[in-house]
Order: structure tokens, then C-alpha cells, then sequence
């Protein structure tokens, strides 16, 4: 056999190996045999659904986590969030009657947790000098702290700070603005 030959043999016989090993595509199922082709309505899963839980694709209970309040925040030393902010009217301090249950419901957590202490911390809306609003932010943590205290919680659990405006928006609306005059509750672990 000729050079030219052997050459042409060897290439038949590598094309007929590669194409011997090369199997048919399998047939794939039309949409409608799937899961997600029979529809929320027929039992499977919505694939235009936001919630997964609801949609089927995850089952909620099995992950072990806990729902957690919106803003929560939790480290090694505090727990921020667990327990809603107390709102105050404008230039305010005095704590109105919807409110309280906030500051019961902190009552009630540390007689449920005898090993955390709060920190009561005040803000104010951008109005007004820095100074003054640093002093209303102290008196809105002295009111929450002296509620608190009448619900039976010792002093020594309790701390305050005033932030004043430094966490607020200037120039807000006052929707806005009535989100900034609040205590804020937050849990001490240390």
C-alpha cells in the first residue's frame, strides 16, 4: 500500500470509530408532560410565582430559619429590631397610648431573658438646632426608660443615649420625618 493509501484508510476507520460512538440525541418531553408545563391550576408549579414556598419549589418548614421582623440586625453584643421603635409626635417626649405595648412587649423579654439589658436610644426629624434635638432624644429614651422601669424593670437593665437628628433625612416629608422621632429598643446580650 501506498503512502496515500494507508493515510485514507487510517482516516475511514477514525471517522467510522467516532461516528459509531456517537448515539442518537434523546428525545426530550414536550413542555405539557412536565411539571412546570401543567400550570398552578393542574397541581404543579406556577413559574410566574414571586413566593417559592407557593409556587412549590420550596417547602419553608424544611429550611429550620426563622421569619425575622423587617431591620433586623443581630451580632455577638445586640439585637436591633426584634421590638418595633416608639413613636413620638412632633416635639414631643411623652409616649403616646398605642405605643406602649411596644415597650410592654420589652418588659416582657427581659423578664423572659434576665441575662439582656436595653439600650433606649433617641432620634429626632432634621428640624430644629443639633442641640436641641439631642435633648429631646434624650428626653424620648428618659420617658421610654421611666415607662419601663414602672412596668417593673430595675435600672440597672436600662441605658439611654440620645442620637439627636444625626440619623435622620434632611429635607424629608413628613411621612418620613415621623419615622425619625422615635426611641429605638435595642437589646444588649452583654
Amino acid at each position: 500500500m501506498n503512502l496515500f493509501s494507508k493515510k485514507l484508510s487510517f482516516a475511514l476507520v477514525a471517522s467510522a470509530l467516532v461516528f459509531a460512538g456517537c448515539s442518537k440525541k434523546p428525545k426530550r418531553p414536550s413542555p405539557s408532560d412536565t411539571v412546570l408545563g401543567q400550570g398552578a391550576g393542574a397541581g404543579g408549579i406556577d413559574p410566574t410565582a414571586t413566593d417559592l414556598g407557593a409556587a412549590g419549589l420550596v417547602d419553608p418548614s424544611a429550611s429550620g430559619l426563622q421569619s425575622r421582623p423587617p431591620g433586623y440586625y443581630e451580632d455577638e453584643n445586640m439585637i436591633k429590631g426584634l421590638i418595633q421603635p416608639v413613636y413620638f409626635d412632633f416635639d414631643s417626649s411623652a409616649i403616646k397610648a398605642g405605643e406602649r405595648s411596644k415597650l410592654q412587649e420589652a418588659q416582657k423579654y427581659l423578664s423572659e431573658h434576665p441575662e439582656h439589658r436595653l439600650l433606649l436610644e433617641g432620634h429626632c426629624d432634621w428640624r430644629g438646632t443639633a442641640e436641641y434635638n439631642l435633648g429631646l432624644g434624650d428626653r424620648r429614651a428618659s420617658a421610654a426608660r421611666q415607662y419601663v422601669q414602672s412596668l417593673g424593670v430595675t435600672a440597672n437593665r436600662l441605658e439611654i443615649r440620645s442620637k439627636g437628628d444625626l440619623d435622620s433625612i434632611e429635607n424629608a416629608a413628613e411621612d418620613q420625618m415621623s419615622k425619625d422621632r422615635k426611641v429605638e429598643v435595642i437589646i444588649l446580650k452583654k
